[in-house]
């Protein structure tokens, strides 16, 4: 069975930091690109990072970049999101995403909220 497990989210003032981790299983972890993606309240659901687990090349939204950093740690399975400079419009619930043929895998989110 396959299962993305995020952790990580919270509460932090804007300008800090947090980490997020997405933790797979149930496939093989090194052949799949993961990506994470936000939703904000009343807003679309939108494309934050990916990375290539085979060669880790990165893709960043550029409303992100300079900010974020996606890494991954193959011998956990686990991708990571390091979120600073953290700003109130990056208020969301955060999904870890991972396509595997035709079929869409999620997380189930975690929330992170950024106070003014």
């Amino acid at each position: 069975e396959v299962q993305l497990v995020e952790s990580g989210g919270g509460l932090v003032q804007a300008g800090g930091s947090l980490r997020l981790s997405c933790a797979a299983s149930g496939f093989t972890f090194d052949d799949h690109d993961i990506s994470w993606f936000r939703q904000a309240p009343g807003k679309e659901r939108e494309g934050v990072s990916c990375i290539s687990s085979s060669d880790g090349r990165t893709y960043y939204a550029d409303s992100v970049k300079g900010r974020f950093a996606i890494s991954s740690d193959n011998a956990k399975n686990t991708v990571y999101l390091q979120m600073n400079s953290l700003k109130p419009e990056d208020t969301a619930v955060y999904y870890c995403h991972a396509r595997l043929g035709y079929l869409n895998y999620w997380g189930q989110g975690t929330q992170v909220t950024v106070s003014s």
